[in-house]
C-alpha cells in the first residue's frame, strides 16, 4: 500500500481523487468506485503498487495496435480492479477482483528487466484499466523508457487530464475502447459516461500519442448501424481518418455477466466495416479484414494471416514510404 498521486482534500475534509473522470469523493475507510484507492486517516493510497496478477509477451496485434510497432512483441501487466463495471468484460476475473495483499509485490524493475529477458521492444499496461494503477505504471514506463523500451497502454479512456498530462511524456502509443455513441449503453453496460472518453480522444489526438480505437460490436447493445455511423463520423471529424478503428466480435462464454446474448455475427461485423469506410476512415480492421494498405493507392503496407492473436506478419512498407506510390506509411516503429 502507498500513498497515492492525483488527489487533494476537498474543504469539508473528504478526499477527492483526480486520477479518473468518476472524481470519486472518498471518505475516511471508504474506497473510490475502482475499489483499490483508499482514504487512511486522511491520506489516499493506492492498494495495488506492484500487485501485478499478470505479465506475459503478447503480440503488438493482441492489443490491437496494428500500426505501432508491427510483428513485435509487448511485455504485458495488469493489476487488480477497474474504474468500469462492463457486464460485457472479458478479463472481468481480475478486472473486478478486490485488492489482496497476499499478491507478491513485483518491483518496477523486475517488470523491464522481464521485458528486455524476453526481448520485447516494449511494455503494455492492459488486462485490467492501467488508469487505476497510473502510479505503479509511471514508474514502470519511466525505467522503460530509460532502458530504449516503448511504453503502451490499452485503456477505457476514462483517466482525467491530470493523468493524461503525467503519462504523455512517457508513453508511445494506446489503445481506447470507444464502446459506443450512446450515453445510455455507458450508464447502463459500464457504470460511465461516453462523454469523458470522447474529449480524451482529442486530448489523445492533439498530444501526438499514436492513438488506435476498438469497437466491441455487442448484439442488441451496440450493433445499432447508425450508432455505428455516428462513432465512425467522430472518429473522421474528431480525430482524424487515418486513425484505426478496430471492430471485433463479442463472445458471449467469456463475458462477465452477458452469457445468454448472442455471439457477434461475420455479416455484422462486416457491415461495421462498410460503415467505417464509408465515413471516410482510412483504416478499418474488422474480420477477414487485418492488411494494411496504402490510403492512395491501395497497394499492402503489412500483410497478416490473422487480425490478432498468432498473425503472421510480412511488410512491404521500405524506408517508411508505399513500395508502389512512395506515400509515406502511417506505421510507427
Amino acid at each position: 500500500m502507498r500513498e497515492a498521486n492525483f488527489y487533494h482534500a476537498a474543504p469539508d475534509g473528504v478526499l477527492q481523487c483526480d486520477l479518473c473522470r468518476h472524481y470519486c469523493r472518498i471518505r475516511p475507510g471508504s474506497s473510490g468506485l475502482c475499489r483499490v484507492r483508499r482514504n487512511v486517516d486522511g491520506k489516499l493510497f493506492t492498494l495495488t503498487w506492484g500487485r501485478t496478477v499478470s505479465q506475459a509477451a503478447d503480440p503488438v496485434e493482441k492489443k490491437p495496435l496494428l500500426h505501432f510497432m508491427p510483428g513485435t512483441q509487448t511485455w504485458s501487466l495488469g493489476t487488480p480492479g477497474c474504474n468500469f463495471r462492463c457486464a460485457n468484460c472479458q478479463n472481468w476475473e481480475i478486472s473486478q477482483a478486490l485488492p489482496d495483499e497476499t499478491i507478491p509485490l513485483i518491483a518496477p524493475e523486475a517488470i523491464v528487466r522481464n521485458a528486455i529477458r524476453a526481448e520485447c521492444p516494449s511494455i503494455c499496461c492492459t488486462y485490467t484499466e492501467p488508469t487505476i494503477f497510473a502510479e505503479y505504471a509511471l514508474d514502470v514506463m519511466k525505467l522503460a523508457r530509460q532502458t530504449g523500451l516503448r511504453n503502451i497502454w490499452v485503456s477505457n479512456g476514462y483517466f482525467s487530464k491530470n493523468c493524461l498530462d503525467a503519462i504523455a511524456p512517457w508513453l508511445d502509443a494506446v489503445n481506447v475502447d470507444l464502446k459506443s455513441m450512446d450515453d445510455a449503453f455507458y450508464r447502463r453496460v459500464c457504470g460511465a459516461r461516453l462523454a469523458p472518453v470522447l474529449d480524451s480522444l482529442r486530448l489523445i489526438r492533439k498530444s501526438g500519442i499514436h492513438l488506435e480505437i476498438t469497437t466491441l460490436v455487442i448484439p442488441g447493445q451496440s450493433n445499432d448501424p447508425a450508432m455505428l455511423e455516428r462513432l465512425a463520423g467522430f472518429i473522421a471529424r474528431d480525430l482524424g481518418s487515418d486513425v484505426p478503428w478496430h471492430v471485433i466480435p463479442f463472445y458471449p462464454e467469456i463475458s462477465w455477466k452477458m452469457q445468454d446474448t448472442p455471439p457477434t455475427s461475420a455479416d455484422a461485423i462486416e457491415a461495421a466495416y462498410e460503415i467505417g469506410r464509408r465515413a471516410g476512415l482510412s483504416y478499418v480492421y474488422a474480420g477477414s479484414h487485418s492488411d494494411t494498405l496504402c490510403a492512395e493507392c491501395g497497394a499492402r503496407l503489412v500483410a497478416r494471416s490473422r487480425q490478432f492473436i498468432g498473425a503472421k506478419v510480412e511488410r512491404f512498407d521500405a524506408n517508411g514510404r508505399c513500395p508502389a506510390c512512395l506515400a509515406p506509411s502511417p506505421i510507427r516503429d
